[in-house]
């Protein structure tokens, strides 16, 4: 399909939707453009695996069902030797990460859309309707709070504070003893924006959130008032697609630099205690990146994986054999680099040079896009349809 026709197809497309503003709210318009343009399923096929020869070995330690993932996005996280994961269906679980065993589980009674947020005694989920639940570490209810929007990310704790960002841009500042809110902050997005399950990073007393627009803040924790503001990427083109320049992604904070990346746009290194940015090159990325020992790893959304450079932006190395195959954020594993992908495969990249050293296959169903760290040769890696896997390097 040609260019012209690719745009001419989105626009009579867009022009349909739009119809049907008298009879839905401008919020579901929006994410029905964005779920219908910017889908799940990849313009092309993914490209076949080539064989490869294994140089470390691979295995699952275990795996669990907890239940699917629907259309959002989940992140397990793991704290103090359990991973806590969650579910569409409302069921969140604490699961023993040498095992697999289920510690408990409850269903909170709504639909949860985002990871699991652990710290200062808690586990949090949020929820389609705006609702954090909070529960205590043997999942006990604590407190449940209403905010303003659908919560499609991993909720933060940091200093008695819960930090949890909304679908309609906002960033709120929750007191993690009982759930009253200390501060939002608000913000207005453009006409049509990626949905996706963007968080935030919170790291010593500052909030680090991308935005669409291409754009990066960093806000106060303990009051939410604004510090900078850093433009990441332009939006580029004539129409509000070719526009779209969105960080749908978490920024990466390391150092003295905090690094953030856009869909078709550019990722760029900022300094954290100013908000200038001080490289940038035009890199397109979906799912994110990682730092690791001098070095960025990046998941480019057309499918290549990348090592950069974190002072300069200059590129490493380039794996290209992974086209289309919608790759998570890269998971750094000493000297080598995870990526799950669309297929149910997690691979493992050699860190200095980018060569395949091996892969598994987890199931048929596509790979969330943020695996986790059990210890250092073992990630947990969230499927689409509700597998749980712990998957070991030797």
């Amino acid at each position: 399909m040609t260019q012209l026709a690719k745009q001419s197809k989105l626009f009579l497309l867009l022009s349909s939707l739009l119809l049907l503003v008298s009879c839905t709210s401008i919020t579901d318009l929006k994410t029905d453009i964005s779920e219908r343009v910017f889908g799940r399923e990849a313009a092309e096929p993914p490209e076949p695996l080539a064989e490869i020869k294994d140089t470390v070995t691979v295995k699952v330690l275990w795996q669990s069902k907890l239940g699917s993932a629907g259309d959002f996005d989940f992140t397990p996280t793991v704290e103090a030797g359990y991973a806590y994961v969650a579910s569409a269906e409302g069921n969140l679980s604490k699961l023993d990460v040498t095992t697999g065993n289920q510690a408990w589980q409850v269903n909170v009674g709504e639909k949860i859309t985002g990871g699991v947020g652990v710290g200062g005694s808690l586990v949090v989920v949020g929820t389609q309707k705006g609702s954090i639940y909070a529960y205590d570490i043997s999942g006990k209810l604590q407190w449940k709070s209403k905010l303003s929007s659908e919560i499609l990310s991993t909720p933060k704790y940091f200093d008695g504070l819960v930090v949890v960002r909304t679908g309609d841009n906002r960033i709120y500042g929750i007191n993690a003893n009982d759930g009253s809110r200390k501060w939002v902050y608000d913000r207005t997005g453009p006409a049509l924006t990626l949905r996706s399950s963007a968080g935030v990073v919170v790291d010593s007393g500052a909030v680090y959130a991308g935005y669409a627009g291409g754009k990066l803040i960093s806000v106060r924790a303990d009051n939410g008032k604004i510090m900078w503001e850093a433009s990441v990427a332009q939006p580029k083109g004539v129409t509000e697609i070719e526009r779209i320049a969105d960080i749908t992604s978490l920024p990466v904070v390391d150092g003295p630099l905090v690094y953030a990346v856009a869909y078709q746009g550019r990722i760029a290194a900022v300094d954290r205690s100013t908000g200038r940015v001080i490289w940038n090159r035009d890199i397109s990325s979906l799912s994110g990146l990682t730092a690791e020992d001098a070095r960025l790893f990046v998941s480019h959304a057309a499918g290549s994986v990348y090592a950069l450079d974190y002072s300069t932006g200059k590129t490493f190395w380039r794996q290209g054999a992974l086209k289309n195959r919608q790759l998570t954020a890269p998971l750094a594993m000493g000297s080598l680099i995870a990526i799950g992908d669309v297929e149910g495969y997690v691979h493992f990249l050699n860190r200095e040079d980018g060569a395949f050293s091996a892969r598994i296959k987890t199931g048929d169903s596509q790979i969330l896009s943020h695996m986790t760290l059990i210890n250092t040769n073992t990630l947990l890696a969230q499927s689409r349809d509700g597998g749980v896997f712990a998957v070991q390097i030797k």
